[in-house]
C-alpha cells in the first residue's frame, strides 16, 4: 500500500489500464431480444459479424459512447484528478478517431496502436449493451481490431511511467493475451510496478480458470464481485474463495451489489455498505467504475478502507444514469460525501 503510494509521487501515471477499446451501442431492450440474439442474460459474449449485424438491425437507434471496462475505469480514475492511461488497439476510421478524442475529453492519456487491417475484421470494437427492465445489462461484443493488440505494440518500459497497471479477464480473450500478459508481469517486475486484474465475468472465468488463477502470485490487487469469485474458487462462500487465492502480497476486493463490499488482505479486513441511489437505472460500469475509486484510494491515498468508500460512491454515480462512464466530477462527489477533503 505505503509502496504503491510512494511510487505514484515519481511516476508519471497513477495507472496505466490495459484493454479493449470498445464504442458501446447503448440500448433499452427486453428479456425476449435478448433470448432472440441468442445470449445470456446479464452477461457478456463475443459475437462475429454476423450476428453484430443482426444485433444492429434488431436494437435500431443506439446511443454511442466510448466504452471498453479497463477504460471506463481509467476515465473514473481521471473523474478523480488521478493519472490514467489506455492501452488498446483501434482502426483508423471515425470510431477510432472517436475513440481517441473521448479519452483525452475524459483526462485519459491515449496509448493507442492504429491498425489498418488483418483477417478481415478491420473496424474499430463495438459492444452492443441492451439494458433490459430489470436494470441489468447484457453485452455482445465484437471485438474488431480491439482484439489485435499484440505484445509487440507494447513497450518493454512500458511500466516504468506508472504505480499500477490494470487489465482484466476480457483480456484473456485476445489470441495473443499469454504473450501480453507476460510482458506486463515482466516490465511490473523490472520497474517495481503493481498489478491489478480484474475478473470480469463469470464466464470469463469459466473460459479462463486456470490461466488467472496462474496469475495471482503477481497480482497486488485482485477485483471481483460475488459470482466471479465463487466461480474462481469453486465453492459457495465468497470468504473461502478470497482466502483460497490471497498471498500477503494481494487484496481481494469482492463487490457484492446493494450489500457493498469486502476487502481481504494479510492484515485484515474492510467492510463498506453500498451508496444508496434515489434510482437504479443501468447497472453497466458498476464493477469498472468500484475499481476506479479502489485503484486512486489505494495510489493516491494508500488506505483500503478509502479505496473502497470511494469505489462504493463511483458505483453509485454511474448506475444512476445510461451509460459506463461518470457524468458528475466523482472528486466533487467525493468531497461532498466527506472522503476527501
Amino acid at each position: 500500500m505505503n509502496l504503491i503510494s510512494q511510487l505514484a509521487k515519481d511516476r508519471k501515471f497513477d495507472v496505466i489500464c490495459v484493454g479493449t477499446a470498445l464504442i458501446d451501442h447503448l440500448s433499452i431492450a427486453d428479456l425476449s431480444t435478448v433470448a432472440e440474439l441468442g445470449l445470456a442474460a446479464g452477461t457478456m459474449t463475443l459475437i462475429d459479424d454476423e450476428t453484430a449485424t443482426r444485433a444492429r438491425a434488431t436494437l435500431g437507434a443506439a446511443k454511442l459512447v466510448s466504452g471498453g471496462t479497463v477504460a471506463n475505469t481509467a476515465a473514473g480514475i481521471a473523474s478523480f484528478t488521478g493519472r490514467p492511461a489506455f492501452v488498446g488497439a483501434v482502426a483508423r476510421d471515425e470510431f477510432g478517431e472517436r475513440y481517441a478524442h473521448d479519452l483525452r475529453s475524459a483526462g485519459v492519456h491515449p496509448m493507442l496502436t492504429e491498425i489498418t487491417d488483418g483477417d478481415g475484421r478491420s473496424a474499430t470494437g463495438a459492444c452492443y449493451v441492451m439494458v433490459t427492465p430489470d436494470q441489468e445489462r447484457t453485452m455482445a461484443t465484437h471485438l474488431g481490431v480491439s482484439g489485435q493488440l499484440r505484445v509487440e505494440h507494447l513497450s518493454k518500459d512500458l511500466l516504468a511511467d506508472c504505480a499500477v497497471c490494470y487489465f482484466d479477464g476480457y483480456l484473456l480473450d485476445f489470441p495473443g493475451a499469454d504473450e501480453i500478459v507476460q510482458s506486463l508481469i515482466a516490465s511490473a517486475k523490472t520497474h517495481g510496478t503493481a498489478l491489478a486484474l480484474g475478473l470480469a465475468d463469470p464466464f470469463v472465468v469459466d473460459r479462463h480458470r486456470e490461466a488467472l488463477i496462474g496469475l495471482l502470485p503477481d497480482i497486488s490487487l485482485l477485483f471481483s464481485n460475488h459470482d466471479e469469485i465463487l466461480s474462481l474458487g469453486e465453492c459457495g462462500d465468497i470468504y473461502k474463495a478470497a482466502e483460497r487465492f490471497r498471498h500477503q502480497d494481494m487484496a481481494v476486493v469482492v463487490t457484492r451489489s446493494e450489500l457493498g463490499a469486502v476487502v481481504i488482505w494479510e492484515e485484515g479486513m474492510v467492510q463498506i455498505d453500498a451508496v444508496p441511489v434515489e434510482q437504479v437505472v443501468d447497472v453497466t460500469g458498476a464493477g469498472d467504475l468500484f475499481a476506479s475509486g479502489m485503484l486512486y484510494g489505494c495510489v493516491r491515498e494508500g488506505d483500503y478502507r478509502i479505496g473502497a468508500e470511494l469505489g462504493a460512491l463511483a458505483a453509485s454515480e454511474v448506475i444512476s444514469h445510461l451509460g459506463a462512464r461518470p457524468e458528475h466530477s466523482l472528486l466533487e462527489l467525493a468531497r461532498g460525501a466527506g472522503i476527501l477533503s
